[in-house]
């Protein structure tokens, strides 16, 4: 791919309605893309069904959810789960009696990891443990959901599933070097990714937040075929991140965040989504605004193209409601400071000579450099100094906004989807806010 297709015009046709079936293939967490999408699900009246990843016990085998999780879970979902757990990747799996990648992570130490080695072969053989592991979930839920959906009736499946980092001690650490560090705590995420240790963490990024879109995809091919026999229409949508446009210098410019380690698994999910299309199944990735949720947070600066936003919903047409998005802004910031300043300042970011290079899309994922560590992790940190509270940020006030604009945007756009991989650039959810809130 040379260049990204973004959803251009805001989609018109209507395909959902009440008592189809919104299928949530992922857990619902809080501050997650998800929960628009939901919404706009809720609202149709469609029927919601999820799923979720199970639960580890003290032993670290995979179980379902209790009764007490159950109900928790559904409480919040506001639908039916079908409770066989489906936890992705293969970090806590192995043959029985012999190591779990894991653990073997856990024999490295920060002094050793750049040189440690790991045995491929036994790798493998837990790779295709988890991956049967899930396969075999994968049709167990089918099982279920093929007897919750009528004939004819139109169905969307969102699959949500992203991550994949195993719970390693020693690579907690690198990351927050890699991810926050700066000036001597600086780490080169290059470095990690010619490790034995970074090798592995990208195959679990794989079968975490794109394989699992295949088997989702492959798994429903049964109902699928059932439901488009029957009259009705299925669709697949998946939550992608490969940098999106905003506005710099007055012009929708594309832009990225580095170090974006999860991109290779991102760019997987698009070709999984692409022979999907190929094969005339509507499966479409869409690559949404970076925002901060519960998992983000560990990547200092991945929130500042969000401020952009504001000047995006002034352009596309913003009137009183937008100004009102600048007011509540305005009133997080501490005395002194205005948001012309905020915006300034991530102007200054995203036109400095530091970040030109980043700007490249042919090249993403970019490695980090210290020059770049220190200029965005420092900005960020800038930014949220010039708040009131640390914990209400102008950030998390736009990250709620590109929920709602996303989750809008998907729903509508999957009834009758341009194609397999699309961009939600600021342009396109600002004017799906500023419809909204007319």
């Amino acid at each position: 791919m040379t260049k990204p297709t973004p959803l251009t015009q805001l989609p018109q046709s209507e395909l959902f309605r009440k008592d189809d079936v919104f299928v949530l293939f992922g857990e619902l967490f809080g501050r997650g893309y998800a929960t628009g999408l939901v919404d706009q699900a809720r609202a149709a009246g469609m029927q919601i069904v999820g799923i979720t990843v199970g639960r580890r016990d003290d032993n670290n085998a995979l179980r379902p959810l209790n009764d007490e999780e159950l109900a928790a879970a559904e409480a919040n979902l506001g639908g039916r789960i079908i409770n066989v757990p489906l936890m992705a990747g293969f970090d806590l799996d192995a043959p029985a009696g012999e190591p779990t990648p894991t653990e073997l992570l856990n024999a490295m130490t920060l002094k050793t990891w750049e040189q440690d080695k790991l045995d491929w072969a036994h790798i493998d053989k837990c790779r295709a443990i988890g991956t049967e592991r899930f396969r075999k979930g994968v049709a167990e839920v089918m099982a279920v959901l093929d007897g919750m959906i009528a004939d004819g009736r139109n169905v969307l499946f969102a699959h949500t599933m992203a991550g994949g980092i195993p719970k390693a001690k020693v690579f907690m650490v690198i990351a927050n070097r890699i991810y926050k560090g700066r000036g001597e705590r600086f780490m080169s995420s290059q470095t990690l990714l010619d490790s034995d240790l970074g090798k592995l963490i990208l195959q679990n990024f794989d079968e975490v937040s794109a394989n699992t879109f295949l088997h989702l995809i492959e798994g429903s091919a049964a109902i699928r075929a059932r439901v488009e026999a029957t009259g009705g229409q299925v669709r697949y949508t998946a939550y992608g991140y490969h940098g999106t446009e905003i506005l710099i210098d007055g012009r929708y410019q594309w832009q990225t965040y580095t170090n974006y380690t999860q991109g290779y698994a991102k760019m997987r999910l698009e070709r999984i989504a692409r022979a999907a299309w190929e094969q005339g199944v509507k499966a479409t990735v869409y690559n949404c605004p970076e925002i901060r949720t519960n998992s983000t947070d560990v990547f200092a600066g991945v929130e500042l193209p969000l401020i952009a936003l504001l000047e995006a919903l002034r352009k596309e047409g913003g009137g009183a409601w937008a100004e009102s998005q600048w007011q509540a802004c305005r009133d997080l910031l501490v005395d002194g400071v205005t948001l012309e300043d905020v915006l300034k300042k991530v102007a200054d970011f995203q036109t400095s000579d530091v970040m030109q290079p980043f700007h490249d899309f042919d090249a993403w994922p970019m490695p980090n450099n210290p020059e770049q560590a220190d200029l965005q992790i420092g900005t960020s940190e800038d930014i949220v100094q010039m708040h009131k509270d640390r914990k209400a940020l102008v950030t998390d006030l736009l990250s709620t906004l590109v929920l709602e604009a996303s989750g809008a945007l998907i729903f509508r756009e999957s009834a009758a989807p341009a194609g397999p991989v699309l961009w939600l650039n600021h342009d396109i959810v600002a004017r799906q806010l500023n419809q909204l809130h007319a």
